[in-house]
């Protein structure tokens, strides 16, 4: 009696992508991309069937070949499916045609991993928000794996955006966000035209702000909504462009405080276009801060200082991707002389988890994408998830403790980490304390790294093998090292305290 095979979410997410590879392109006079996708379907018996798009007729979904073409008469309920593309949301085919969605709805599917994200920006995520909506329990690929799919469909996904701007892709009946409908106690004087210009400027759009082409183009992106003959703001627009968002939203902007050695305290509110806010606080912390933020901007560039890069990304980070909904609370920024940290209300949005965070493992996921394209177009967000790479990425080239991701609710909290130091003066009391000075200095190393080995911390300190284990031992004593494995095989992985 053959034995089920033993389920890997992981072999299964790199069957699809080596299924993804086999894609067949329909034939187009217009020489338009066409993405590349897989599906795998992994049955309650242990059986595994693969699709990929085109495979049996030109044009068609993978899912849908998998599903309907493959599977028509087979019993799937319980089935795990794996797609390396976010499927179609309902209002995505022509009628009567059933979206992907709906289809794996109706196969009764219990789980999906998904590789990325629907590249359309009105479209992003409501695919996967119809899937959660309706019960299934959705992971997305690995963050490697999603690398790949994205690279492998460059053409595409570029392709898609640039189609999505111009207005060729047709909006999904899905809504994400309440903020994607039109804010009906404001009009287009709410707009600020110097915000408008700055997105046109940086984002290289050749038509001028107020022209018809522009205007259909906030249309076409979602951020205006037609209004008898002229145009309404969508709350998105408005957060992103409007003169004072925060008098019809409140929760809208960026909350500053300086807290300097002396105990004096800087507040500063950031309450216009949210577009503007990264300069601004450019602006205002660089005579603020000269020792370690005076040399770069926070638009990003090829090589920049700590830490506007890192405050860049975790500034813009938090903007695109709070909870809007949380109508009580904004995001901050809280400087002090060890760390500057940035608070944005909302938890990690599902299914990623804290615990991926501060791996820097976390997949790829936009919490509101609309937001997010602009900010890209305008090479303030460097990709489609919080700006993870760059910010572990930077502390390490820098030498510096890792930032640590922490939830003080409502707020997901980010640490940045000014020097070696900091990492040492941000640990609890009771277990600053319970350290010695050789504890110490072994922290503000180990602190820059995701998990440690005895050599290592011989060969950075210059220290015996009797004195690393002696150190070792303290510091998971203490709650800040967890041992991993045995023998030379032994490693201590970092617990952020």
């Amino acid at each position: 009696m053959p034995t089920k095979p033993q389920f890997d979410p992981r072999k299964l997410m790199e069957l699809a992508i080596k299924v993804m590879r086999k894609s067949i392109s329909e034939p187009r006079s217009d020489g338009k991309a066409s993405p590349r996708v897989g599906a795998v379907i992994y049955k309650t018996d242990g059986t595994i069937e693969t699709a990929c798009r085109g495979e049996l007729r030109d044009g068609d979904h993978a899912e849908y070949t998998l599903l309907e073409r493959k599977n028509r008469g087979s019993k799937l309920d319980g089935s795990l499916l794996f797609t390396t593309l976010e499927p179609c949301a309902p209002g995505s085919r022509h009628g009567p045609k059933l979206s992907c969605t709906e289809r794996i709805i109706l196969a009764r599917i219990r789980k999906i991993w998904i590789g990325i994200e629907d590249p359309d920006p009105t479209v992003d995520r409501k695919g996967i928000k119809y899937l959660q909506d309706n019960g299934l329990k959705v992971h997305m690929f690995d963050r490697d794996l999603q690398e790949v799919i994205r690279a492998e469909n460059k053409e595409f996904i570029v392709e898609a955006e640039e189609r999505a701007a111009a207005g060729e892709e047709k909006t999904k009946a899905v809504t994400l966000s309440a903020f994607e409908n039109p804010v009906t106690t404001a009009n287009l004087s709410d707009i600020s035209s110097e915000a408008l210009e700055q997105y046109r400027t940086t984002a290289k759009i050749s038509d001028p702000v107020g022209s018809e082409a522009f205007q259909r183009r906030l249309l076409h992106q979602g951020l205006l909504h037609p209004e008898g003959k002229t145009f309404v703001p969508a709350g998105y627009g408005l957060l992103l462009f409007g003169k004072a968002p925060r008098d019809i939203m409140p929760q809208a902007g960026l909350l500053g405080t300086i807290h300097y050695p002396s105990g004096k305290e800087e507040p500063r509110d950031f309450d216009g276009p949210m577009v503007s806010v990264p300069g601004q606080v450019e602006a205002w912390l660089r005579d603020k801060l000269p020792n370690t933020i005076d040399r770069s901007q926070m638009q990003r560039r090829q090589s920049s200082d700590l830490p506007f890069e890192m405050v860049r990304e975790a500034v813009v980070n938090a903007l695109v991707h709070r909870d809007y909904e949380i109508t009580g609370a904004k995001c901050q920024l809280v400087v002090t002389a060890d760390t500057v940290v940035v608070k944005s209300p909302g938890g990690p949005i599902a299914p990623i988890t804290l615990e991926q965070l501060q791996s820097f493992s976390a997949p790829m996921l936009s919490r509101n994408p609309m937001l997010h394209y602009v900010f890209a177009r305008m090479e303030m967000a460097e990709e489609r998830g919080l700006g993870l790479r760059s910010l572990k990425s930077r502390a390490t080239e820098l030498g510096l403790p890792l930032p640590k991701f922490s939830w003080e609710a409502p707020y997901l909290v980010l640490a940045l980490y000014r020097s070696r130091a900091s990492a040492v003066q941000d640990l609890r009391p009771a277990v600053l304390k319970a350290l010695n000075a050789d504890d110490r200095t072994a922290w503000q190393f180990i602190a820059t790294r995701n998990s440690v080995t005895s050599p290592q911390l011989m060969a950075e300190l210059g220290i015996d093998e009797r004195k690393a284990q002696r150190v070792l031992k303290k510091l998971v004593g203490a709650d800040l090292l967890r041992r991993i494995g045995k023998g030379p095989a032994t490693r201590y992985e970092v617990i952020r305290p």
